[in-house]
């Protein structure tokens, strides 16, 4: 009879597991998805998990960051347009794309992952990136004002609320079925209603 191996358990490649817990959180939140479900997609034991991650919300914070990197970098990027105008209808067509495309799930995991979650924690650490998206988006309206590209007596955090509304309607469209080309057209319609247009 041979004596039970010791040592080490056996390594994991933490980046590709982090990334599968990524598209797992995306695809049922935060809420609907187990330490089960994450263990499963990320094919390593719960021991693993909690030793590399932490717990559950551990990892999903990380798992976050990871998607604002890797998939959420779009927003950020529309933002550098040299126009307000620009950036924002860079920023919702943009979003026609990202959020349809194919071989990952639909939407935006930052918008949907708190869906019904009653967990306090996540709830206010995903609306706190929202209002941060909303505040960058009305800080790059307010550099429109000062440049002259927009009226002065323009209401700017108005104007951002709005275009996060836009936004955030176009995910949970995008989560129900919506064409990119759809989407691309709520993009267009919805810039119809930027200030002198």
């Amino acid at each position: 009879m041979t004596a039970k191996q010791r040592g080490r358990p056996r390594s994991f490649d933490r980046e590709a597991a982090l990334k599968q817990a990524v598209f797992t959180f995306w695809e049922h939140g935060y809420e609907a998805t187990s330490v089960a479900d994450l263990t499963a997609a990320m094919g390593i034991a719960a021991p693993s998990l909690y030793a590399a991650f932490g717990d559950k919300r551990a990892l999903f914070e990380e798992a976050v960051q990871v998607y604002a990197h890797a998939y959420g970098g779009f927003s950020a990027l529309a933002l550098t347009e040299p126009t307000a105008r620009g950036a924002m209808e860079r920023l919702l067509r943009d979003a026609a794309v990202e959020h349809t495309t194919p071989g990952r799930p639909r939407g935006c995991l930052i918008m949907s992952a708190g869906t019904n979650t009653n967990t306090a924690e996540v709830r206010e650490y995903l609306r706190d990136l929202r209002i941060r998206n909303i505040g960058s988006y009305e800080e790059r309206i307010r550099r429109g004002i000062d440049e002259g590209e927009l009226p002065p007596g323009t209401d700017a955090g108005a104007l951002a609320h709005y275009v996060a509304a836009v936004f955030q309607g176009m995910e949970q469209q995008a989560r129900d079925g919506a064409t990119r080309e759809e989407l691309e057209a709520v993009a267009e319609r919805a810039m119809q209603a930027w200030p002198g247009t």
